[in-house]
């Protein structure tokens, strides 16, 4: 899936998260969170994942196909 890494890094800024308070809030290593939103790709397990520990629904961490 393709991720909106910005939109990530702006929730995580908004909650007072480092990357590594986003890992124990999500499960995934630091190291690939800092993958994910490099590459700005991930599995949708993954992306899941990461939608759970922001607290939102996937939609709001992907990006929309135009």
């Amino acid at each position: 899936m393709t991720i909106n890494a910005r939109r990530i890094e702006t929730m995580m800024a908004e909650m007072g998260l480092t990357k590594r308070g986003l890992s124990e809030l999500c499960g995934i290593s630091p190291q690939n969170i800092s993958t994910i939103i490099r590459r700005g790709t991930c599995e949708p397990r993954t992306a899941g994942k990461l939608a759970a520990g922001l607290g939102v629904p996937v939609a709001e961490i992907i990006k929309r196909e135009v």
